[in-house]
């Protein structure tokens, strides 16, 4: 049996029950396995064995009070996983699909993302498998303020500092702030996410969709191409696939779809992005009302997918950017996109392809740009919002997005420069995790055993 193999078998005994968490780290650890090989002193000196494994996880009941006066229960979990190249970073997931398996392959994806990123900041992540959806907002306030009267003790500006994720926007990082201030009588940059008039950063709720293009461009300028003129694949319409439609109709690209739980929409003249907005920001609404105001547009029910992948990926197009959530994008999608012509994949969630869709990609040889370095421009915001509130002052737009710029073109570099080091030029994913990994493992042996 192999090392790689002993590890996760070892794992699979510690935490069981969470296949997210093995995909994650299996995917990590078959990457790194030329590093390994080449730097012996990594395994001498277990650093495998100590990076799977979280500083701390911390899991807790949250109790609060609907409308009606019922009382309701919740889980609540925080996995800090590490603290080595700086304050745990990682954002706080409100989703029914949240479990211990979730957070610890999004804390773990983590690590290797922030590394990425050339900045300060250790791996963690958090969340509860709380629904906003269909709630009041004093339902939403009362179980955000239940969730951070035990959240509050764990974090800090300088200990952890958690950012919204799925279900949780301005709003509830309103709220979760709210009591973190009411509790602790600090006022800190303890959440990014904030709104700008108390704390917040011009371009954080865009930088995760405009980072995935930035990102985008230098991987396909590197290969002599561009997205103008390009038909575009975009899954989900949340707050990441938004951004990626604008900054793709700003690059001259042309999106045509986008998808959530009920449905995809493909619109060939373009998304109507203000549309788009309305519907799921403001209205809270299902994709299938677009079709009241574009008939010509097709909506394609979920259903009609239901064990063998996502309409989103069975339409022709030249770029396809995942951006709804893990594991959307089955090896049965990963087949229809390059029939359909398919030149580029880059994910915008977090491990939105499978094991076998990753595999079928790199074998087709088709440009693949995945999460950990494609998305890192929502927690590189969040850093620069760090440091804004550090200083108490505010960039303005140009300066923040041109930081962004400069950080996604840096993640990039990183990725092509490792691949090359490690003869494999075109495989981004093995450059992002040995460069991510590598960064984190010379950290922890500089430390020593801490």
């Amino acid at each position: 049996m192999s090392y790689i193999e002993t590890t996760l078998r070892n794992l699979q005994r510690s935490s069981p029950c969470q296949p997210e968490f093995y995909q994650a780290t299996e995917e990590i650890l078959q990457s790194i396995y030329p590093l390994l090989d080449k730097n012996p002193h990594y395994l001498q000196q277990n650093i495998v064995e100590r990076i799977v494994e979280p500083e701390r996880q911390i899991m807790f009941r949250v109790v609060w009070q609907d409308d009606e006066g019922k009382v309701q229960v919740n889980k609540g979990y925080r996995v800090q996983f590490s603290s080595t190249l700086g304050p745990y970073k990682g954002g706080i997931r409100f989703h029914p699909s949240v479990n211990a398996s979730t957070i610890k392959f999004l804390g773990f994806e983590q690590i290797f993302k922030n590394a990425l990123t050339g900045l300060s900041l250790g791996g963690g992540k958090g969340g509860s498998d709380f629904d906003p959806k269909n709630r009041s907002d004093n339902e939403v306030m009362r179980f955000c303020q239940a969730f951070m009267t035990e959240l509050y003790r764990h974090i800090g500006a300088t200990i952890d500092v958690p950012a919204g994720d799925i279900g949780v926007s301005q709003r509830e990082i309103g709220y979760l702030f709210g009591q973190y201030k009411r509790l602790n009588r600090h006022f800190e940059g303890v959440l990014t996410g904030k709104a700008l008039n108390w704390g917040g950063s011009l371009v954080r709720p865009e930088a995760t969709g405009y980072g995935l293009v930035y990102f985008t461009e230098n991987m396909l300028q590197a290969n002599d191409d561009c997205l103008d003129s390009k038909k575009c694949l975009v899954s989900g319409a949340g707050n990441v696939a938004i951004h990626t439609i604008e900054k793709l109709y700003q690059c001259g690209a042309l999106p045509i779809t986008c998808s959530d739980s009920t449905g995809t929409i493909h619109h060939a003249k373009g998304i109507d992005l203000i549309l788009l907005r309305e519907l799921k920001e403001e209205r809270r609404g299902s994709l299938i009302e677009y079709l009241d105001s574009h008939p010509d547009a097709e909506f394609i029910p979920r259903k009609n997918y239901p064990n063998d992948g996502h309409a989103v990926w069975r339409i022709k197009a030249e770029a396809a950017f995942p951006c709804a959530t893990q594991n959307e994008l089955s090896e049965a999608d990963a087949k229809a996109l390059c029939q359909n012509g398919i030149t580029c994949i880059v994910e915008g969630a977090n491990m939105p392809c499978t094991a076998e869709a990753q595999a079928l990609i790199l074998a087709a040889g088709i440009h693949y740009a995945p999460s950990k370095a494609a998305n890192a421009g929502g927690v590189a915001t969040s850093q620069l919002e760090m440091a804004q509130n550090a200083g108490m002052i505010q960039w303005s737009f140009a300066e923040v997005d041109q930081r962004l710029q400069t950080v996604m073109k840096d993640i990039y570099q990183r990725c092509a420069e490792t691949a090359i080091e490690f003869h494999q030029p075109s495989n981004l994913m093995l450059g992002a995790n040995i460069a991510g990994f590598r960064k984190v493992a010379d950290a922890m042996l500089e430390q020593g055993l801490v």
